[in-house]
Order: C-alpha cells, then structure tokens, then sequence
C-alpha cells in the first residue's frame, strides 16, 4: 500500500474524540496574531514560560535524542529548566496514568508512538487544546480531530536490518513471509510489547499474513525483545544476532552514518508506519513552556533539529528528509486505521507477545 492509498486508513479518531472540550477551549482556536520568537511563530505568552522556568518531557525516544532535541531548546531559551522521564510507550503510559489517577500533573508535554494509548488519553480528556500556529503546515491525517490536541511530530517505520558480515544479502528476508525461517531461531530480536511500533507492525502484518497464527510460528524461533532500537543494532554490530525484526529505519540511518556495518531492508510488501505523536497535557504544571516548546518542536527549526540528528522523518513537506534517507513519498508505507477496538487488540497482543518474546 503506498501513502497516498494509505492515507484513506489513518487515524479515525473521531470515534474517539472529545470535541466539546477543544471547542470551548480559548486555546484550541488559532490565535489571530502569533509572535515570532527565535526564528519560529508561537501563541504562548513568553514571558510567562520563562517566568514558570521549567519544562518536562515524557517521552519513549532514546535518551540521546530527548536530551538533544531539549538541548536545542534550552539554547534559545535558557531560563527555562529542562528535563524528562523516560520509559517505552507502554510503560510511560502506565506510569502518567498512576500519576494523575493518584493527582500528580508531573508532565507538561507528552510524547507517544502508539497512537492507540494517544487515543485512549485523549478520550481521558488528557491533552490540553492548543492550536499551534505551526498546524498549517501538518496534513489533516497528522492532527487529532478535533484539531489542536496533538500533532504527528514524525513518522516512523519498521524493516529488518542485518550486518552483512554475518549474514549474506541473498539470505536476507524480503517479504515479511519470510521472517518464519529457521534459520533465525535464537538469532533474531524484536522490540518489546511496550513498544507502539512493534504493537503496530504485529497487527498490520498480522492482517497479511494469517493473523495471530503468523506470530506464533515466528514465537518458535525464540526471538529476544528489548525496549530500544541501540540495543538491536548494537547486537548486530557485535554478531549476537542476524536479524533485526521491527528494525527502525531512522536507527539504521544513524548507525549506517555512523560507519557501522549494516543493511537494511524496506520489505516489498510494505513497511509498517506510524506516529509520534506530541501534546500539551491538561493540568500541565508549566503549560506556557509546554506551547513554547511544543510550537518550536512542530515548526522547521524543530524539525530540521530532529531530522538532522535524531534521524526521523518529518510530515511537514518543507522539511528534509533525514541525511542519506528516502523521502516519505518514495517509500511504500502500512497505516493503521484507527478504531474502538484496537484497546482490547493491544491489551491481546502485549500477554501474547511478552510470553513469545520470553518476557513473562
């Protein structure tokens, strides 16, 4: 499925949404005259962010990417303290979720890749309205619906990956068919159920090929699940394993500039795609920071900064692609649709894919 077929599936998410919320918002509508500060456009009073002083950021991302992207905005505005809890989507979730159940608003700004538990905040009441100025330039299938609670900030999406000095280009996979090969028993990794990618690439290749039976047929090969890409392609550059399953491409993009020796593969059936996604949480304990940071992340110095370094692709089409990546447009890319019942589906797929990945 390409991206122009695809865009037809993504994000239903009105079967979700809390409209009455962002419409009686002030912030949900776009401000008439947003300020350039910096270099960007922003409607956030500045000088109440500075004068609230702090940011936090709850985010799955690497900590070297969360602590660059939060150093390139400390830069231009160092009055305002950084920091940010870390964990895999799954677990980050979990853990702001206890929080707020429990009456503590720790986060300002909240960063997920499962757009299933973005769905589920939201209809939570969990993201603030805000209407940055810089959704102009976001295609309607990167916004919430109602617009103006969270943005698709990149897009990511799943391969395989191998280092050719221990597996051969012609034994590579090329279809994810061919991923139930004995030859990757005990040799293959994944990510874990906390992952929204890996929940993404198990139900949209699920779909093609057998569903829940494709999955258990790969489980016999006893694949290992970690939480972070470092860790898969750091075991391929060692030799411990031959594939990389769910193998992000802005990873082998930063690796492969990197000098390490490593392929990957875009699987001629199509590669799993999906958010990540960004919003101002309700109750935020600095919300002007939280529209500071949020309208320079989502406007082209944010992106640049995230494309450049971090490696992941923007949706803004005045963005780059990331160095030595195709764009979006030449890659052929699996959306998921977006509905009601995918909560139940992820609750399925985290008990089956932590007893197939030895996890519990």
């Amino acid at each position: 499925m390409n991206r122009t077929a695809a865009t037809g599936l993504l994000l239903a998410a009105s079967l979700l949404a809390s409209p009455a919320l962002a419409q009686d918002d002030p912030r949900a509508s776009r401000c008439e005259n947003p300020t350039e500060v910096q270099g960007f456009t922003t409607c956030a009073d500045l000088a109440k962010a500075k004068e609230e002083g702090a940011l936090v950021l709850y985010s799955p991302a690497p900590e070297p990417d969360t602590v660059k992207i939060l150093e390139e905005f400390n830069k231009l505005f160092p009055e305002i303290e950084t920091s940010y809890v870390r964990l895999q989507t799954g677990a980050l979730y979990a853990r702001l979720m206890a929080e707020r159940q429990a009456g503590s608003y720790l986060a300002d700004v909240l960063h997920m890749s499962d757009q299933t538990l973005v769905h589920d905040f939201q209809a939570k009441d969990g993201f603030a309205p805000y209407a940055s100025p810089q959704l102009s330039h976001y295609e309607p299938q990167y916004k919430s619906k109602p617009e103006g609670l969270w943005t698709w900030g990149a897009v990511i999406m799943a391969g395989f990956a191998y280092n050719p000095a221990f597996l051969k280009p012609e034994e590579a996979p090329k279809t994810w068919a061919e991923i139930i090969n004995p030859l990757w028993e005990n040799s293959v990794s994944v990510k874990s159920s906390n992952s929204g990618l890996q929940f993404l690439t198990w139900e949209l290749v699920g779909r093609a090929n057998g569903g829940d039976e494709f999955w258990e047929k790969f489980g016999e090969l006893k694949p290992k699940a970690f939480d972070s890409y470092v860790q898969q392609f750091d075991r391929l550059v060692n030799g411990d394993d031959k594939l990389a399953v769910t193998a992000q491409y802005s990873g082998y993009l930063l690796y492969h500039q990197k000098g390490a020796p490593m392929e990957f593969v875009a699987p001629s059936d199509g590669l799993p795609a999906g958010p990540e996604i960004w919003g101002v949480t309700t109750q935020a304990p600095h919300p002007e920071a939280a529209r500071l940071f949020l309208d320079w992340f989502l406007s082209p110095l944010g992106q640049k900064i995230q494309a450049e370094n971090i490696f992941l692709h923007s949706p803004r089409t005045d963005v780059a692609p990331p160095p030595g990546g195709e764009p979006i447009a030449n890659l052929k890319l699996m959306f998921l649709e977006e509905t009601p019942e995918l909560l139940d589906r992820r609750q399925e797929f985290v008990r089956m894919w932590s007893r197939m990945s030895g996890l519990r």
